[in-house]
């Protein structure tokens, strides 16, 4: 590992100030599980300072206020994973969490490490792209408040400033007639990542029929984001078989779409159409 200035500030506050003074050659280290292994590569540029954020106060709550969920960045994926308030207002971010890496990975990792670090399989950012999460960043400036769906520029790249740090994750609970669900397809069934994962929130009415719909594909798409076209389908109409697999078929267009037909398109398109329709047959039952 390459040589680096360690600093531990006291304060959210002071890990700003420290951020500013590096002038964009430092890290932030939170649980430390992507950054650490980046850091042993040799291939890796070295940052100026790392900055350890993970023993500030404040930063790790997870609490329903004015309405809104709130989730500080440090809150671990273990907590998310079994926190009442994520399972009561949006029990798939909370299946997300728990379908992240091992149990040490999980106890360590943190759901604002999983944001910053903008990586195409992170579990957790296509439900907080359902629910459009709205994240407050400080820097010594001020701080500024951003709509996750815009957040990302592109894989690994953010539109975060170099002296900002990461402060709250806030979102509105899902609709009380509303049901998620979160799938995962990875080499394993642990301790893998994501290869694709789909996001999915589905409301409806007394009747059955589809009042509102979500849906969010992982590691699929340039950045994340709603696929609206295949919500369309959704809207209005009472879930079948035949619907919800070609509302699947869909967002797998869609991708193709995006990124062009690649050599493991042949694989991912049909299989990201049926993950699709997994996820909105288990919001749907």
């Amino acid at each position: 590992m390459k040589r680096f200035d360690y600093l531990r500030p006291a304060s959210a506050e002071e890990a700003c100030a420290a951020l500013a003074a590096q002038a964009g050659e430092a890290r932030v280290l939170a649980g430390g599980t992507d950054l650490l292994l980046e850091l042993r590569r040799a291939e890796a540029k070295a940052p100026r300072a790392v900055v350890d954020i993970s023993g500030l106060a404040g930063l790790d709550g997870i609490e329903e206020r004015d309405g809104a969920v709130r989730l500080g960045p440090l809150v671990t994926h273990a907590a998310l994973a079994r926190s009442a308030v994520a399972r009561r207002h949006a029990a798939f971010l909370a299946d997300a969490a728990a379908a992240v890496g091992s149990p040490q990975i999980r106890n360590r990792g943190t759901v604002g490490g999983n944001i910053m670090n903008a990586a195409t399989c992170a579990d957790t950012v296509p439900p907080l792209v359902a629910l459009g999460a709205r994240l407050t960043l400080r820097s010594s400036r001020g701080e500024r408040e951003l709509d996750i769906a815009g957040f990302f520029e592109k894989p690994y790249r953010t539109r975060a400033r170099p002296d900002e740090l990461l402060v709250s994750i806030a979102f509105d609970p899902l609709p009380p007639t509303a049901r998620s669900a979160f799938v995962k397809l990875g080499r394993r069934n642990a301790l893998a990542v994501s290869r694709l994962s789909v996001a999915a929130a589905v409301a409806r009415d007394a009747a059955g029929v589809v009042t509102e719909a979500r849906i969010v594909p992982g590691a699929a798409l340039p950045v994340w984001r709603r696929v609206g076209e295949a919500e369309a389908m959704l809207f209005g109409r009472k879930p079948s078989e035949a619907l919800l697999a070609a509302v699947g078929r869909t967002v797998s267009d869609v991708m193709i779409g995006a990124t062009g037909r690649r050599w493991s398109t042949e694989y991912k398109a049909p299989v990201l159409a049926v993950l699709v329709r997994r996820a909105l047959e288990a919001c749907c039952r």
